[in-house]
This record gives structure tokens, sequence and C-alpha cells, in this order.
């Protein structure tokens, strides 16, 4: 621990909410950066602060008519003045609470002007931000070499959020983080919502191909006869309170005569029944809607059972379907039976990853196009009381539920820079400062900002790089033209050679 400045007077404070340091000169090393946690004794015991910015001042330049009046003589000011003998720097900081006798308190009273600034210890440092020496490792400290290491159950039990621009990170991370799970001695199930295959690179991993299941489209289908009105009234949110009623009489019917049945021979019970006309063909109508999407058949695949097993992971390919309704039908079925089944104590504790979150759990629109919503913001309210965790990752904050979103304690936000996102992101994420937001815009690939449960402060990270192979589908501009260049050519060689 190694002391780098000495707290100044000026016009604003020392106050309680921000403070001064005229930094310690050293040769050739730059002592302090933007973002660094420093500490410094106070009279209500050890102050941790973190510098918000840092400033150049010469007080020979403070005054520009005099700077000016000096440059039409011909003479500089260095050539008159020992200008660099005082010029300074001066870090501000930003209190963040105070230590005394192992408790942790917010700062009621401001450092004294002369007070020296040390660098943080790291053990302090880490108690302080509420790291877990077991827990999630996701990367280092940014303006320290500090592993981050966040406790399991702060990060996931009261849900995540990722947000980020498109090719911010946001599934790099996610992969991290699901890494980090798989690791532990007694991991919870993993179960990923993946609409563009970007997490099938773990199944050709060697680490992590033994835990690691596909589903896709030849694999995934929703049991019609395990459905009830309800459930089946969430996939058709124009069903009113009184078909919902005869559906469930129509069900209770069918189940005496059979067990197991699909949608079209629920429909066919339906067109035998007595229902109202009126109420009758509405039904009729959405259900063969339902059924035309050619996911409802007799079984359920995969089972509850087998997509929520501890340690491993279960990755929902849903790249093949092309309609955005049949991906919310998956997701809500999936969603359902997770939750269902983890509220009753079917399955172990699970950790449902949405990717696209803004596609299954949008903000502002009607039921109809929002099928999963309910679902989701279910988990969002409920989960955490069953150990049932959510980790909404989205690149349009703004366009995801705000119930949901809110619901999430821990934001991990990579690099925004859409102004509505930010103003959003502002809004929802508590903790999150003035000048903390203005970092976001500025952040590298690979680095975060981490607010919320899961840290004591807002905490700028420098993510780790993943061990899992990741699945390269997309192609730069170049590679693209090349391949599709190639392939015409091969067409033509093809029809050449057959003419």
């Amino acid at each position: 621990m190694s002391e780098i400045g000495t707290v100044i007077a000026t016009i604003e404070g020392p106050n309680s909410s921000e403070f001064s340091f005229v930094i310690k000169e050293e040769k050739g090393k730059m002592p302090v950066r933007k973002g660094q946690f420093v500490q410094l004794n106070t009279e209500e015991g050890l102050l941790v602060a973190r510098v918000s910015e840092i400033y150049k001042t010469n007080r020979y330049f403070m005054r520009a008519e005099s700077v000016r009046e000096y440059e039409r003589s011909g003479k500089p000011l260095m050539d008159v003045f020992p200008v660099d003998r005082w010029e300074y720097l001066v870090a501000k900081s930003v209190p963040l609470g105070v230590l005394n006798e192992g408790s942790q308190k917010r700062i009621s009273f401001p450092p004294s002007p002369g007070e020296k600034v040390f660098n943080v210890d790291e053990k302090i440092l880490s108690s302080f931000l509420g790291f877990n020496e077991n827990g999630i490792h996701i990367g280092k400290i940014s303006s320290h070499d500090m592993d981050v290491k966040l406790d399991l159950s702060k990060l996931f039990q009261k849900h995540v959020a990722i947000l980020a621009i498109s090719g911010g990170g946001k599934s790099y991370l996610a992969s991290v983080l699901i890494e980090e799970i798989l690791k532990r001695n007694q991991a919870p199930a993993v179960v990923i919502l993946d609409p563009h295959g970007e997490y099938k690179g773990f199944s050709h991993d060697e680490n992590f191909a033994h835990k690691t299941k596909i589903f896709n489209e030849k694999s995934i289908s929703i049991a019609a006869s395990n459905l009830s009105a309800f459930q089946l009234s969430e996939l058709m949110p124009h069903f009113s309170s009184v078909q919902r009623r005869e559906l469930n009489q129509v069900i209770q019917t069918i189940r005496t005569k059979k067990h197991v049945y699909n949608l079209e021979e629920l429909i066919q019970e339906v067109e035998a029944s007595e229902i109202k006309p009126a109420t009758k063909e509405p039904m009729i109508s959405w259900l063969m809607e339902l059924n035309s999407s050619g996911l409802f058949s007799n079984v359920d695949s995969p089972s509850v059972e087998e997509l929520a097993k501890p340690g491993q992971i279960s990755v929902f390919d849903l790249s093949e379907f092309v309609h955005l309704r049949d991906r919310q039908l998956i997701a809500t079925s999936i969603s359902r039976k997770l939750f269902d089944a983890r509220r009753n104590g079917k399955i172990s504790p699970f950790v449902l990853f949405v990717e696209e979150a803004h596609q299954f759990c949008p903000e502002g629109v009607e039921r109809e196009s929002a099928i999963s919503r309910s679902v989701i913001e279910q988990i969002s309210r409920e989960g955490r009381k069953f150990n049932a965790c959510l980790v909404l990752i989205s690149q349009r904050p703004i366009r995801l539920s705000t119930t949901a979103l809110s619901q999430c304690n821990t934001h991990i936000i990579l690099r925004v820079t859409n102004p509505y996102d930010l103003d959003h992101i502002g809004k929802s994420s508590e903790g999150i400062t003035r000048d903390v937001l203005n970092m976001i815009p500025g952040l590298k690939v690979g680095e975060a900002l981490i607010v919320g449960e899961a840290v004591n402060y807002p905490l700028l990270v420098n993510i780790r790089n993943r061990s899992s192979k990741k699945f390269e589908k997309t192609k730069n501009l170049e590679d693209a033209m090349s391949s599709f260049n190639q392939d015409k050519l091969k067409t033509s060689e093809d029809l050449q050679a057959f003419s």
C-alpha cells in the first residue's frame, strides 16, 4: 500500500459526496488512473473512494488574458516563468463508504484537507465490494490487477440482465458465466434459449461436450395432452374467460377417454361439443392456427427431467425457426415447464439464459405478439423464491419488458451507445450515478460495468478470456462474398458438366 496523493481544499469541497487530491509525482509512472479505487483515513474510519476524473492544472495558465498578453509580446510564458514546475495532476474522487471495526457504512463526514491518500489494499477492496473467494470468476477489475469473484447466489438468485449493443460481447460474457457455473461441484441446470445458434460451440468442446445437449427443430415438440386450458390460453391471447372455461370442460371430457392425445384430436373434440357457435368457431380457428406451427404432438420433447439436469447445458437452438411466433411458443412451453417443475420441487435449481430477450419479453406490444412475456415476467417476479434463476440478454433494453428488467437485481452492462437505451438503463439500474452512466458509451470490447446485488458498488471489469470453443456462424463481408462467388462458380461448372 503506497501513498499516491494528498487531499486538497477546493471551492466545492471536500464534501461527503466528492473530494479531490493532488497526485504525488513518480518519475516515468502514472500512479493513479480514472476508475481506480483509493483509501484514506478519516474521522469515521477507513474511507474507500473511486477516482471519477483526472485533470491537469497550472496556475500560470489559469488567466486567459495573461496568457494572451504574453504571447502577443513575443515572450511565451514558459520562457519567463518556471511553468513546468507548477503543473500538477488532480484526481476527483467519489467516496463510496467507510469501514470501521468490521462494519461498512455510508460516509456522513468529509475527509480533511491534507489527509494522505493511498492505493487501496486488495483484501480491503475485496471485502468492500462483496467478493467471494470461491465465487464466479469473470475477469479483473479495470485499473487493478485483481480478480473479480462474484458470489454465485448473489449474482443469479435475484436474476441478471446483460445489456450491450450488437457485437458488444453479450454472448461471450454469457459463455464465461456458463463455464463458471459448470465448474461448481454442485452446479444448477443451465438452459439456454438461443435464437441464433451461438451456443452450439459447447457441444464441440472436449471439456463441455459431455455436459451439453442441443435441441433443435427435429427434437422439439409440445405434448398437447400435458397442457391445461390455462396453459393453452397463454398461447392464444385472444381467448376469453368463457372460452377458457368451455375448453377446460372439453379437456376434462377427452381425458376420460384417453391419456395421450394431440392437438388435432382436441380440435375434433371441440367440434363435436355443444359449445355455442359464437364461442366454438373462434376457438377452433385459434387451435388450428396453433396446430399449423407443427410444434404439437403426442409427446413432450425434451421432457423437463431431461433438460434440467444438474451440471448440464441444454441449448435450444431456435435458429432454424423462421417465425418469431414459433420461437415464442417454444420459449413459453420450456419456461412454463421449468418453472412449474421447480416450484413443485421436481427438478434441480436452474439458470435460464434468454438471448435476444426483447424478442421473447417485449415492452409495449400487444399480447398476441408477446406470447412468452407473461411466463418470463412471472419467473422474474417469483423465481427467486424457488431458485429459478433468469439471465436476460438484450441489445435493446428500452424494448425489453420493464417488469422483467426491473426484477433483475444485477445488471452487467457492456458498450451501449443509443441515448434512449442509456437513459432507460440509468432509470432501471439501482446505484448507477451520472458519472458511471457516462462511462458506458466509452467502454472497450471486453469491458463491462456491473451494478446491483452482486457487487456492493458499481464496478468496471475486464472480462476474462473464455475457455470454451466459440461457434463461428457469421462470416465477415469479404469472406461471405468469397464463399458466395465460389458456390456460384461451382454451380456453373456443374451445369456445364451435365449439358
